[in-house]
């Protein structure tokens, strides 16, 4: 069965035709996302949800997403998503963080020469028939200082376009590193020394625990008198009512704002001041870029749905289409890796070692790592998957380590899971064949060469002669059937562990009838999803 993608706010239709194109069954209605029980009612029947800024996805809406994989928001911001319950509920969260850059920094510089000029208020002036040449004095760009806060994707293009303009730009970004700022042509600065220096201030950072408020009243009265602010990335960054003072005193000379901390803003503290240019969050309002993150949701959306691609995720470390199909069988065997030693373990897990080698070691192991803590975890939760399960060993204070190593034996390159218990170590280890067929090749130290099939029955005994007619007369005693079986031992009358593959989940009663025997010290039923 084709997936199935609701589109819940108005996206081009060029987006549509995609999905189509792609044979993903398509459900438009664009005016949807305002209606949120509507959309709870409907929600379920839906593997991905497309959207903008006008749907809200609550932790109601994903409460009734029983089979939702995937919501993709055409733009940068993700405010409108409850991220955690989505991350709870193994729903990957992805954004269009490249398709509305260009649009959002010019609408910035736009803002800019607006509140140097007093632009709207002369239009509005001369509009009214009034001719007040002397009342609308600006100030020059070239050669004030621009201080960029945040000097990412989108705020890289500012530092550039305002170099273009011949402004000396300072940037403040724990993450810009000297060699990026070289690069991008900025000064590198803290922010208090931004503040003190900037004629302009320009916001490009998203809004969390972090960036809340940094320019707070106390920063703003940092900032050099006659200073003028623009914020076209979130509201919540600056403190408006604090910034409002500032204006009213004549402290700051203008300010431009595109967004605000209450959307849509029917009332602020900046309305109706003199010199503040204020926009309905058009940062990415150009025809370009509305189809450029239409497009980019789509193709995003159905590279998951079809191939396993996960691309600009805010929950999931992305992979590509190729990295997907590259490493499927990887993947894979990394899940039941993680699934045998879940399944094997019965006491609280206090710590996951991954170590990767060879060819292994060079793949994208933040998704490797999601797919072993998956598979472990799924024992505790079934519907665990790689993006929840992260969430659910953090919340259990499990720690995860990871060590990667060149090429050390007869394979190409394998994986060894490790867990750590109060009680016990336990691993295994796995690679991939030439046949792409993830294969088990080592439990507790002992070397194996076992496929992985659905059911499997893994038995731990002391290596003495009769075990396998044991194994087979009373398993099919019991009408289970032996497809087929793998031994390996530590050493001639050392301990000895058996894989059996079976066609059917082995019943209670044959496992009670092999304890029995009194041979084996351990009996386990195993499962994996081999589909």
């Amino acid at each position: 069965m084709a997936p199935k993608v609701l589109i819940s706010d108005k996206l081009s239709e060029a987006a549509v035709q995609i999905f189509r194109d792609r044979g993903i069954d398509v459900d438009f209605q664009p005016d949807l996302g305002k209606d949120k029980d509507k959309l709870a009612a409907i929600i379920g029947d839906y593997d991905g949800l497309a959207i903008r800024s006008a749907t809200k996805v609550t932790q109601k809406i994903l409460d009734n997403a029983t089979n939702l994989k995937v919501i993709a928001r055409a733009g940068i911001g993700t405010d409108n998503i409850d991220k955690d319950a989505a991350s709870q509920k193994g729903v990957i969260v992805m954004n269009t963080p490249f398709g509305n850059m260009i649009t959002t920094a010019e609408h910035a510089i736009a803002m800019m020469f607006a509140v140097a000029r007093q632009i709207p208020e002369a239009s509005t002036s001369t509009h009214a028939g009034k001719w007040e040449k002397s009342k609308f004095m600006g100030v020059e760009l070239t050669n004030k200082t621009l201080g960029v806060i945040g000097a990412g994707n989108i705020g890289g293009i500012v530092c550039d376009r305002a170099r273009g303009l011949k402004m000396k730009v300072v940037a403040y970004d724990p993450f810009l590193s000297q060699e990026k700022a070289d690069k991008i042509g900025v000064e590198k600065v803290e922010l208090d020394e931004l503040l003190a220096r900037a004629d302009f201030i320009t916001l490009h950072v998203p809004l969390t625990d972090q960036t809340r408020n940094i320019l707070s009243k106390e920063n703003l009265e940092k900032t050099k008198k006659g200073v003028r602010i623009i914020n076209c990335a979130r509201g919540g960054l600056v403190d408006e009512a604090a910034l409002a003072e500032l204006l009213t005193s004549g402290h700051v000379a203008g300010a431009a704002f595109d967004v605000f901390s209450e959307e849509p803003a029917k009332t602020n503290p900046l309305f109706g001041l003199p010199n503040v240019v204020c926009t309905p969050h058009l940062g990415a309002a150009t025809s370009e870029a509305q189809e450029n993150v239409a497009l980019q949701v789509a193709e995003q959306m159905s590279n998951y749905l079809l191939d396993g691609a996960v691309e600009n995720a805010l929950n999931m470390p992305s992979m590509t289409a190729e990295e997907a199909r590259v490493m499927g069988p990887w993947v894979a065997l990394s899940g039941h890796l993680g699934g045998f030693i879940g399944q094997m373990t019965d006491e609280p897990i206090q710590a996951i070692n991954i170590l990767y080698d060879g060819v292994a070691s060079e793949m994208n192991l933040a998704a490797l790592n999601c797919s072993v803590v998956a598979g472990i975890m799924k024992k505790l939760n079934p519907d665990v998957n790689m993006v929840s399960a992260p969430v659910v060993a953090r919340e259990r204070g499990i720690q995860i380590s990871t060590t990667n190593q060149d090429k050390s034996g007869t394979f190409d390159g394998y994986i060894k899971v490790t867990v750590v218990t109060s009680k016990r170590e336990r691993s295994v280890a796995g690679t991939v064949f030439s046949d792409g067929k993830p294969r088990f090749i080592q439990i507790k130290g002992i070397n194996i060469d076992a496929e992985v099939g659905a059911h499997m029955l893994y038995t731990t005994n002391e290596d003495v002669p009769g075990i396998i007619g044991t194994l087979g007369q009373i398993l099919g005693d019991m009408g289970v059937n032996i497809a087929n079986f793998t031994l390996g031992r530590s050493e001639a009358g050392g301990e000895a562990i058996a894989l059996l593959y079976v066609d059917e989940p082995v019943p209670a009663a044959a496992r009670a009838a092999l304890a029995e025997t009194e041979f084996f010290n351990q009996i386990k039923p195993l499962q994996f999803d081999v589909s």
